[in-house]
């Protein structure tokens, strides 16, 4: 493998830590609201939140709800799980109550700026990008929050272009936009099938990156093989295997 011209990453929870801002962000949201939220344990509430946002985020990208109405569902699944009733607009209100908890939680992962650095001095004139399946317009403002838009020449949003991942559309649009063919790029991402496959399906060199040590499934493990994904389990381990 010779080092890429392109180095691709997808956004949250690869170099943007969203699922510790999601925790954050919901802890201090049902702390403020008290009883009757308050009497659900707190690890009960992370884990119930994280589900409802895989459930209901993953309706978004399928087109069954829109980026307000997967909120809205949110909000009310998880108030009706203390008994309390939300219609659209108090749904609204709730969630946006939540996300402020949520973005005063923004960061990025402690390795994700020494990657990108150690990245630009092992392969000179590299360029990053980021593919992301979400809202374009949400996405730009956690990346210039956090200070990623002064390091990313591209970002690829799901909810601009019509194609989500691990559609090989999306990658390979990406390749397009920078001007490089699949076999130049590499794309890293925390999602085995939608990031890590899904790019080296495009031809891309896909990198899974594995923080918890999941263990996939067994078809996700063979395909991931078939199409030579490979692993890594923190961004720091990544630039010494994309210019060894």
């Amino acid at each position: 493998m010779s080092a890429p011209r392109v180095v691709l990453f997808d956004l949250d929870d690869t170099l943007f830590a969203h699922r510790a801002a999601v925790a954050r962000g919901i802890e201090a949201h049902v702390a403020a609201l008290g009883e009757p939220y308050g009497s659900l344990p707190t690890a009960s509430s992370v884990a119930f939140w994280n589900d409802l946002e895989e459930r209901h985020y993953h309706s978004y990208l399928a087109g069954r709800l829109d980026f307000e109405g997967q909120r809205q569902a949110r909000a009310r699944d998880f108030a009706a799980r203390h008994g309390v009733s939300l219609d659209d607009e108090a749904a609204s209100a709730w969630f946006a109550a939540y996300f402020e908890r949520y973005v005063e939680s923004w960061d990025l992962h402690p390795d994700a700026l020494p990657c990108l650095d150690a990245l630009t001095v092992g392969i000179p004139g590299v360029r990053f990008g980021l593919i992301t399946n979400g809202d374009l317009a949400f996405q730009t403002r956690k990346i210039t929050t956090v200070g990623l838009d002064a390091r990313v020449e591209h970002v690829i949003a799901s909810g601009e272009l019509g194609i989500v991942k691990p559609d090989p559309a999306i990658f390979r649009h990406a390749c397009e936009v920078f001007g490089v063919a699949p076999a130049e790029a590499a794309y890293i991402g925390d999602r085995l099938r939608t990031d890590a496959i899904g790019a080296a399906t495009a031809g891309l060199t896909g990198v899974w990156l594995n923080r918890t040590g999941a263990v996939p499934s067994a078809d996700d493990a063979a395909d991931a093989r078939s199409a030579g994904v490979l692993e890594i389990t923190t961004l720091a381990e990544l630039p010494a295997l994309l210019t060894r």
